[in-house]
């Protein structure tokens, strides 16, 4: 089975090593509270991130991310400007070279790039639209257990969804 390319932990390190150093001692957004230091805006006191710099003034906090490198491909999608600099373009910067400035316009290139791009960016959907609902469902579970047992379902519509003939693993 194919895993998706690791990241280079050693230059992601290094930069973010970098942008805290560029940051000083404030490194929190004293609006949002965002701590990553590529989302930080470096000139800003007190500290703020791209997104509440923007809204303060007046100005959109969504920015258009070139989902296969923009050597690559036109393609871009909004995304907040924050999950931008510190996530999305940051992924980027792991990719070959080659594949992310493409200087030639090679289209295998461009191809890798877009499949990077889509990599990176249905993992970062995946993490901000789904894996909190996951989270939620199980805490969720917990309470509805507590209050009501451990089949709760039962006699529910939401019993429709409980798999049948699942038996406890206390029971043979």
């Amino acid at each position: 089975m194919h895993e998706l390319p690791k990241r280079d932990p050693l230059g992601a390190c290094r930069r973010e090593a970098i942008a805290e150093r560029r940051l000083g001692n404030e490194k929190v957004c004293t609006c949002c509270g965002e701590s990553h230091p590529f989302a930080l805006e470096q000139n800003t006191n007190p500290r703020l991130c791209t997104e509440c710099r923007r809204r303060k003034a007046g100005k959109t906090i969504m920015d258009d991310h070139h989902v296969g490198g923009e050597a690559n491909s036109d393609v871009a999608i909004p995304v907040p400007a924050n999950d931008h600099r510190a996530r999305l373009s940051e992924n980027q910067r792991d990719w070959p070279t080659a594949t992310l400035e493409n200087p030639d316009g090679s289209p295998l290139l461009a191809a890798a790039g877009c499949i990077r791009g889509y990599a990176d960016t249905i993992v970062y959907l995946v993490e901000k639209l789904l894996l909190w609902i996951a989270e939620m469902l199980e805490i969720l579970n917990v309470i509805l257990v507590q209050k009501s047992g451990p089949k709760w379902w039962e006699k529910t519509e939401v019993e429709k969804f409980a798999r049948p003939g699942k038996k406890p693993k206390n029971q043979s």
